[in-house]
């Protein structure tokens, strides 16, 4: 048994990243390979720094933490629970969120692009941001950023799912920003009507899966809810909606910033001539757009 010849964090690490290559576990919340996902694994299940590994390598594990690793590195192999729901944890840009079953797990390139600064040439200074939405905000991770970097912003969450909404609560307040972001059930943008026009900014994660991927979506994928993932026979039909009506939302010098997968090509083929501003991530430079209040209403007059 393994609680009898695994001693040390550093044998247990080995252990977790051999079961899980031998496996063929697929990551793609968070770590993208099996020594990263071991790791998180790890800290997290014994409540260790998750950015200090090497001080705790030769540390002796008590029977019931050993008892813990095993059932959570059977949890991942067996079933494919994605790590995040089995420690309901997970990290975003150095911020912790709460999940579980009811919520997306965070992995937006949003909150990449916010945190570098790379909408500077929109938004100069983060004061002049007032008023934000964070559309389709699931586990409520991007409107926790944007809160937290546009600090004299009013900040609105807004999603269809009465558990997303309360998983974005929990986060709100783990991450000390409940005071500052006002969720909102909505159906896109059908609840926002005190919003005309209001918006310096919309940041969405909005549902782009389209049906065949859908059905070949691997199987940690499968866990997450499929409201939050389908975006319809060709992915973008929740794309479509909010690029027609975003800019009755946003203030004159507003910006819609938008992420949708690998759908650029598709996404291009639908609105020629719009003017898409594709953002630089460490992952590629296809993901995530902005459009300006201008663009939009120059395109959908």
């Amino acid at each position: 048994m393994p609680e009898n010849t695994l001693v040390t964090v550093r044998d247990w690490l080995r252990y977790a990243v051999s079961q899980f290559k031998k496996n063929g576990l697929y990551f793609g919340h968070g770590t993208t390979n099996a020594y990263d996902e071991a790791v998180c694994l790890i800290l997290q299940s014994l409540n260790l720094p998750v950015d200090q590994l090497e001080p705790y390598l030769d540390a002796k594990l008590l029977a019931d933490e050993k008892s813990l690793l095993l059932e959570r590195i059977k949890q991942r192999v067996e079933k494919r629970i994605p790590l995040a729901y089995i420690t309901h944890e997970a990290w975003l840009q150095g911020y912790s969120f709460y999940v579980d079953p009811r919520v997306i797990i965070p992995r937006s390139f949003i909150a990449e692009i916010v945190l570098n600064d790379q909408l500077a040439q929109w938004i100069e200074h983060p004061e002049l941001v007032h008023c934000a939405l964070d559309l389709c905000t699931g586990n409520g991770s991007l409107a926790t950023i944007v809160a937290d970097y546009f600090y004299d912003a009013e900040v609105v969450a807004s999603d269809i799912s009465d558990d997303a909404l309360s998983v974005a609560e929990i986060n709100l307040k783990r991450n000390q920003l409940d005071d500052r972001v006002e969720l909102v059930k909505s159906d896109l943008f059908k609840n926002l009507g005190d919003y005309l026009g209001a918006f310096d900014l919309i940041v969405s994660n909005p549902p782009y899966v389209d049906d065949r991927r859908m059905e070949t979506l691997a199987e940690e994928y499968k866990y997450e809810p499929s409201l939050a993932l389908s975006g319809g026979n060709g992915g973008l039909d929740l794309v479509d909606k909010i690029l027609r009506q975003a800019k009755h939302y946003l203030t004159d010098s507003g910006i819609l910033v938008l992420e949708m997968g690998d759908n650029r090509n598709e996404l291009e083929d639908m609105y020629p001539d719009l003017n898409f501003n594709w953002m630089e991530t460490l992952s590629g430079d296809g993901f995530v757009f902005v459009l300006t209040r201008a663009d939009l209403e120059d395109y959908f007059d």
